[in-house]
């Protein structure tokens, strides 16, 4: 049984863990340099900011989301627990807040952004980098109630 809560500052090491292992199994077109500076800036924040996050029925935190003014910024989920319905739950939760929630996509990141075209967002535009200017395409989504499926 999955259940949906927000974090506590114990989650901290665990969301991290998740976070990189995550990135590790999907975000294969990232260069080591960028990997590690990225791993840095997510070591500093992730554990401060409130988060949602799926756990099992021993508490233990599976996956998570982070959302800002219906924006979902990050949805990361154990690689050990894809595909089981974990990341749908979570977005399932983000949507049952923020009906009309956006997020961004890297484009090199197609299971992902199929996860999201199921779930229901659709595209509504593409930056030719990421948020920090580096070369990793996004493509911006839309949830969209009509078409969702999941």
């Amino acid at each position: 049984m999955i259940e949906i809560r927000r974090s506590v500052p114990e989650d901290g090491s665990r969301v991290v863990e998740i976070w990189r292992r995550a990135v590790d199994a999907t975000h294969d077109f990232l260069s080591a340099q960028d990997r590690e500076a990225i791993d840095e800036m997510v070591c500093g924040f992730l554990p401060q900011v409130p988060l949602w996050l799926a756990v099992d029925e021993h508490d233990d935190p599976l996956a998570f989301m982070l959302i800002d003014n219906g924006h979902m910024q990050a949805l990361f989920v154990d690689p050990a627990r894809r595909g089981t319905g974990v990341g749908a739950a979570l977005v399932r939760h983000g949507l049952a807040l923020h009906p009309g929630m956006t997020t961004d996509v890297n484009e090199q990141n197609g299971q992902a952004v199929g996860f999201y075209e199921r779930m229901g967002f659709r595209r509504t535009g593409r930056s030719p980098v990421d948020d920090q200017g580096r070369p990793y395409p996004l493509i911006h989504l839309v949830h969209s109630p009509a078409s969702s499926s999941g």
